[in-house]
């Protein structure tokens, strides 16, 4: 497996169209990877809201909650 200084070496001998190009692919395809986890998440929300593990509140209801569990944990 090749290090990251060889990567960049590499990458360092490219013809800076190809470089352009590369960081271009190289974006877009962070991007999607971003958007993939989004979606497994909501995804996984969406779940937790089907089989009423989920909570709808307010800030204050979440800090509440988060307080009580503080408590039970350090009893």
């Amino acid at each position: 497996m090749s290090t990251l200084q060889e990567v960049i070496g590499s990458i360092e001998l490219l013809a800076d169209e190809d470089k352009e190009q590369l960081f271009e692919m190289l974006y877009q395809r962070r991007i999607e990877e971003r958007r993939a986890k989004i979606l497994a998440n909501a995804q996984e929300v969406r779940q937790a809201f089907k089989e009423r593990k989920a909570k709808v509140g307010t800030v204050d209801d979440l800090i509440a909650d988060l307080s009580e569990m503080l408590v039970s944990y350090l009893c």
